[in-house]
């Protein structure tokens, strides 16, 4: 595989409350058609968790969870917006597929400086059709 080259970019919420940092190599969103994920609009680039680095202290995030539990959904409590989030853990079907665990974050690129996401190709992940296994 060719070597990639990461590029640091700097990321806030809408009111600049919540600061983060990223290395990344940012060449496709992924969009989400999950009931959560498409309400919200978010164009996700998956990162590995030492990619982020928060530069707002945690306790100043709200924390969301549902469904499943597994994924963490951080966003400002000031201004609302979600600008990254830690995705859901794959269910026992999936892994069963030969879906993987991924331990990293869904960065919000458009939460991120100097980005222009309109001219990044989308992956579409269709999160409505997981079902949940009763547990």
């Amino acid at each position: 595989r060719a070597r990639t080259t990461m590029t640091l970019y700097t990321g806030a919420c809408h009111c600049g409350a919540v600061r983060f940092e990223v290395e990344a190599e940012i060449d496709h969103v992924r969009v989400c058609d999950c009931s959560i994920c498409s309400m919200r609009g978010a164009l996700n680039v998956r990162v590995p968790k030492e990619n982020l680095r928060l530069l707002t202290p945690w306790e100043n995030l709200s924390l969301y969870q549902w469904g499943s539990r597994t994924a963490k959904d951080y966003f400002c409590p000031q201004c609302g917006i979600l600008p990254f989030r830690r995705p859901s853990d794959p269910t026992p079907r999936e892994l069963g597929e030969g879906v993987p665990p991924f331990d990293g974050w869904a960065v919000n690129v458009r939460c991120l400086k100097g980005i222009d996401f309109h001219s990044l190709p989308v992956r579409r992940i269709h999160g409505s059709r997981i079902r949940l296994e009763p547990t």
